[in-house]
């Protein structure tokens, strides 16, 4: 096939008009030939062009088969947008001769562990996925209830559950990781295959949405099941059965021991009695940095204007990337930036606090928000323990607890720069899952978090109009941006110095985001693959 790149096409010739023959159209037109002459056609990516408002386009890249595909690319060997179309399907298979006594035990079901199962049982491993949380149907409503009520179920909430945090988000797919082995195409076409939208596969910046991302992992939980795996709900793993530097098995629940040579370890970043259990057990992790903040509310339809001026009410929902250096040499930037969407009460931990963002596929809510957070590292931490940046992350929940008397808080940014609590809200209201009340976010902040954030805030003004307003709202706190915590692991074979134990996903420190934590996830599989034969 042959690959094209910069189509570009006025939104006012796709919006309301069949995208397929557009593009098609304009394919053609590219390539110097009939339509009827592009045997196949399928749109690999499409983005949108808004540098020179109002003249707004989208840009596509395509894959085309048409006869004499050499000799075409002979003949436009000097045009730099055509080119030979590189496309890798996955395609890794077992090649491992060791036998396995028990089966696989896979911690976790986020979407590290979820494609580590997922992979084992494709390929006749037969795992054992262990969530401490509930289904995802019923973690709906046990989330649902606690945003109502304001009482946490501690192993059932935003972060606990069948398809771990990420299923209360945005269900952004978006990576950094380049992927040779087409891991990342394989991911989204499972993702489709299980009820995803189809736009995920060509989207620049692609998303499930919270509503879709649910029946996409009950799907994926099925299929587990159907091809010989076990899915087990409510069950957390209390401790590692170790001999002679290997794993022999897991406690569930502090009663029940299943024996196993392997475990794969995708706990999320927010496991904290789990890293404490590993910790007493001495398996090897270090303290890493990430970064905290604030939420910050603005009503979409000002993010839509700065992005996309007089379209504005022809595009989807506008995002925004914004990165800011500090006076005090510290990184500030937007982090999972949720358009049309909520801020989202996201506690798992009784007297703390820490919130979230999350959108539905559609982005049709009245506000966007998006994390405003700021680097901190180990030196900011209060002791030299492997677990200081996750003491570090319970100080500030527990402050934000306290400041909101258990609701979040929730601050005006004139308010916040002038280090007083609000009382009472201008043009932006709030739109948050769970109960808030006005107060002070500067006392639930480092000094120097807080200042870093004004200085960005006031910078990013520059950028998005708007986006200082005295009136927007910053809601706190947002500590779980990654896991505090590293578990160190082999970097070939990602296998801790325990043997069969494998360090997995975003909690364990090697992903951020579910495109990276399913690579991840994959990567697992794959180093079990190559060692172990599967059962049948």
């Amino acid at each position: 096939m042959i690959r094209i790149s910069q189509i570009k096409i006025d939104i006012d010739r796709i919006l309301g008009h069949d995208e397929y023959q557009v593009v098609l159209e304009a394919t053609a037109k590219t390539l110097r030939m009939e339509k009827n002459k592009i045997h196949k056609m399928e749109i690999m990516k499409r983005s949108i062009d808004a540098r020179k408002k109002p003249e707004i386009k989208y840009i596509y890249q395509v894959d085309v088969s048409i006869d004499n595909e050499d000799k075409f690319l002979k003949r436009v060997a000097k045009n730099n947008n055509i080119a030979l179309a590189k496309r890798k399907k996955y395609n890794f298979r077992p090649v491992g001769n060791e036998v396995l006594k028990n089966r696989p035990v896979v911690v976790g079901s986020g979407p590290a562990g979820l494609f580590a199962a997922y992979m084992l049982s494709l390929n006749g491993y037969n795992p054992i996925l262990l969530e401490r949380g509930a289904d995802v149907d019923t973690r709906v409503e046990d989330v649902n209830a606690f945003w109502e009520t304001n009482k946490l179920n501690p192993e059932s909430n935003v972060q606990y559950g069948e398809g771990g945090a990420g299923t209360f988000s945005d269900g952004k797919l978006n990576t950094v990781v380049k992927d040779e082995l087409g891991r990342n195409r394989f991911i989204y076409e499972t993702f489709v295959e299980h009820g995803a939208p189809d736009d995920i596969l060509y989207s620049n910046k692609p998303h499930i949405g919270t509503d879709r991302l649910r029946d996409v992992v009950k799907g994926m939980r099925q299929e587990i099941i159907d091809f010989g795996g076990d899915v087990r709900f409510h069950s957390k793993v209390t401790d590692l059965k170790i001999e002679d530097g290997k794993v022999v098995g897991v406690e569930v629940n502090g009663s029940e021991t299943i024996d196993t040579e392997l475990v794969v370890l995708a706990i999320g970043h927010s496991a904290r009695d789990t890293f404490e259990m590993l910790y007493k057990n001495n398996i090897p992790m270090e303290k890493k940095n990430f970064a905290i903040g604030a939420r910050i509310e603005h009503p979409q339809s000002i993010i839509n204007q700065s992005q996309y001026g007089s379209a504005a009410d022809k595009l989807p929902a506008a995002d925004y990337k914004l990165t800011y250096h500090a006076t005090n040499d510290r990184g500030v930037y937007s982090f999972c930036m949720c358009p049309g969407g909520f801020v989202v009460n996201s506690s798992s931990e009784e007297g703390h606090l820490v919130v979230n963002g999350m959108s539905n596929y559609d982005r049709g809510e009245k506000n966007a928000d998006s994390a405003i957070i700021v680097q901190v590292t180990a030196e900011d931490f209060d002791d030299e323990s492997p677990l200081a940046g996750m003491n570090f992350q319970r100080k500030w929940e527990k402050a934000a607890f306290n400041v909101g008397k258990g609701l979040v808080p929730v601050q005006r940014f004139e308010d916040f720069c002038n280090n007083k609590a609000t009382t009472g809200f201008g043009t932006v209201t709030p739109n948050i899952k769970g109960q808030y009340t006005m107060g002070n976010i500067r006392e639930c902040l480092p000094t120097y978090v807080a200042e870093s954030m004004m200085e960005a805030i006031e910078y990013f003004d520059h950028k998005i109009a708007g986006f200082g307003n005295p009136d927007a709202l910053l809601v706190g706190v947002e500590t779980r941006t990654s896991s505090p915590v590293r578990i160190n692991r082999d970097d070939e074979n990602r296998e801790s110095t325990v043997k069969g134990l494998f360090p997995c996903g975003e909690g364990a420190g090697y992903a951020g985001g579910i495109t990276s934590a399913a690579i991840d996830g994959i990567k697992v599989y794959e180093a079990i693959a190559k060692n172990f034969k599967p059962f049948i």
